[in-house]
């Protein structure tokens, strides 16, 4: 029999409205899970049991009424599944730290948008999920709490920053988890813990009507186990406000949904595959990583869609104008002046660096990005889609790449961990991380055991349909779902 916790989140959708399972039920389940696991991996910051549990009585009670009434296909389409948020992110009345000692304390007055829009399609948030400070780096290992491992290998790190939402996941606490991505954070937590990761096109999701998207580095989104999962949840989220300075081009496309489109065969596509280094040319792939792509080049052969290599879209240096940004971005976060010393020496280090860009050099950054997003435009225009590694690494031992003593070189180790993943934050375009690769016995212990490597397929702004699609075709041509980690 399939325990709760096995089910994906449409799945469990679908058992709570036929009556499978009650909500408080499966709540119930998933503290015990939270409460007995989520240390063990770091998932949370916070539960909150109360606020779940309440929200889990009133979807018991809509259930039942709409089963009476025989009306549950108008009810929210995940009605009572657990969903966290991660503590980067407002939720009413629910501390939150951002990862930061310097910011412990803050307790938001209202839901941020994403917040109120997951609500609304029925979810229960049975807590926060860790973050690094102010999600800054790709590793999760806050001064706040414990940090955040992959459920495969207890020794190495899920990522960052968006490590507690991968934690909880993949170790099978919650189906689904929020994120946001402003670099990478959301599908490098996906390629450590095994998962499906998606930033979304640039204006796709609305960060009104409380927060702002500023340069348009960062996208809401989710972590999941499912191509299909992140589909639905993507159709909960692209809603656009008024004033939105964004709005994605294109959207669902002519399945009417993101989670129709995975019901589509793409059409046979132009691929190009990249495995050097974009961003720090002076980064190392593992083999297991570049296996990884060779393993998805060969599924997309099969599958009908023409692979070629794809060039480097500009050179490293040029790479400057995301660091000054991201600096600055730093600098921008809500730190009271007396709170400064409880930072990490990382955060420290980039407000510091963001305090010597001019206002000058500012715009310089914010045009350097435009003429990226040029560059890569023409250098890929050949191509639908672009393969890569996810990361240039296998999963990170835990406490190898924070150096509190060297920050600058902290930032430099992250550049080549991560060469490819900023790429589609700097020019808003959609991108995924899908585990297709696995580094067999690469896991410590005395099981050893394998450990998830992700690929990462970027599309062209607005193709986040198409983007899904082959996702979906490539998780039918191998899936994945039948692997378990070894916590959970």
């Amino acid at each position: 029999m399939t325990e709760l916790h096995d089910l994906d989140a449409l799945t469990l959708a679908t058992a709570l409205r036929r009556g499978d399972t009650s909500a408080t039920d499966v709540l119930e389940h998933t503290l015990e899970r939270a409460e007995r696991i989520g240390p063990t991996v770091g998932a949370f910051v916070t539960l909150t049991p109360d606020l779940a549990r309440g929200q889990a009585r009133a979807a018991d009670d809509a259930l039942a009424a709409a089963r009476r009434d025989g009306s549950t296909d108008a009810l929210p389409p995940f009605l009572g599944v657990p969903l966290p948020i991660k503590d980067l992110t407002m939720v009413a009345g629910v501390p939150m730290s951002a990862g930061s000692a310097a910011l412990r304390g803050f307790v938001p007055p209202v839901d941020d948008g994403v917040v109120t829009l997951l609500r609304d399609a029925g979810t229960v948030m049975p807590g926060k999920t860790n973050t690094p400070e102010l999600g800054l780096p790709p590793y999760t290992e806050p001064d706040v709490a414990p940090p955040a491992r992959t459920p495969w290998d207890l020794t190495r790190s899920a990522g960052g920053s968006s490590g507690g939402a991968a934690a909880a996941v993949a170790s099978r606490i919650v189906p689904v988890a929020h994120g946001n991505d402003g670099g990478g954070s959301l599908r490098i937590p996906a390629s450590t813990t095994g998962l499906v990761g998606l930033k979304p096109s640039r204006g796709r999701v609305s960060w009104g009507p409380h927060a702002v998207d500023g340069v348009g580095l960062a996208a809401h989104g989710v972590l999941t186990r499912t191509v299909r999962d992140t589909a639905a949840f993507l159709d909960v989220l692209a809603v656009n406000r008024p004033g939105d300075t964004f709005v994605a081009p294109g959207g669902a496309g002519p399945a009417g949904t993101y989670l129709a489109a995975c019901d589509v065969v793409p059409r046979p596509l132009r691929v190009g595959v990249l495995v050097t280094p974009v961003i720090a040319d002076d980064a190392e792939v593992d083999p297991a990583c570049l296996h990884a792509v060779d393993h998805a080049v060969a599924l997309l052969d099969r599958l009908g869609h023409a692979v070629a290599e794809a060039p480097v879209p500009f050179p490293a240096e040029d790479w400057g104008a995301f660091a000054a940004l991201w600096s600055v971005g730093a600098l921008s976060a809500p730190v009271p002046e007396d709170a400064e010393l409880l930072l990490t020496p990382l955060t420290r280090w980039l407000r510091a660096t963001g305090r010597e860009q001019s206002g000058l050099v500012f715009a310089q950054a914010v045009a350097g990005m435009q003429r990226l997003t040029q560059q890569v435009a023409a250098a890929w225009d050949a191509f639908d889609v672009v393969l890569t590694p996810t990361l240039a690494q296998l999963p990170a031992p835990v406490g190898s790449m924070r150096d509190d003593a060297d920050p600058a070189g902290d930032f430099a180790a992250q550049t080549r961990f991560t060469p490819w993943t900023s790429i589609a934050n700097l020019t808003g375009r959609p991108s995924v991380s899908l585990p297709l690769g696995w580094a067999e016995g690469a896991a410590t212990g005395d099981a050893g055991g394998d450990l998830p490597v992700g690929v990462m397929l970027t599309g062209r702004l607005g193709d986040d349909a198409l983007l899904l699609a082959l996702s979906a075709q490539l998780e039918a041509a191998d899936p994945w779902t039948s692997r378990v980690p070894t916590v959970g």
